[in-house]
């Protein structure tokens, strides 16, 4: 079978997994207006991922304004790891010629 993650593998959710994979975290706003995608989708992929044990969402007061906060965590950054691998590997069996930096 696939070694694709299910929990990851939808559109709004691999992105979302893409975004956060390179900082620390990153604000709910900054991800929805980067997905393109309204606060209520947001909040839904986000909790899917989040109930895996991928993400972590945290409430904080900035410049007397709540903020809400997303990161991946450590199993979440391996998943996604994994299922980067497994797309790689996948497009490698499709076009023999392909290589990571196409």
């Amino acid at each position: 079978m696939s070694g694709l993650d299910p929990a990851i593998h939808a559109v709004a959710r691999l992105e979302l997994c893409g975004l956060l994979a390179p900082v620390d975290d990153a604000e709910f706003s900054f991800l929805r207006d980067r997905l393109n995608v309204s606060d209520s989708v947001l909040s839904k992929h986000a909790k899917a991922l989040e109930q895996v044990g991928y993400l972590h969402i945290v409430k904080i007061t900035r410049n007397g304004r709540q903020r809400t906060l997303l990161s991946l965590t450590p199993a979440g950054r391996r998943a996604f790891r994994s299922h980067v691998d497994e797309l790689r590997r996948l497009a490698a069996v499709a076009d023999p010629s392909y290589t990571a930096h196409d």
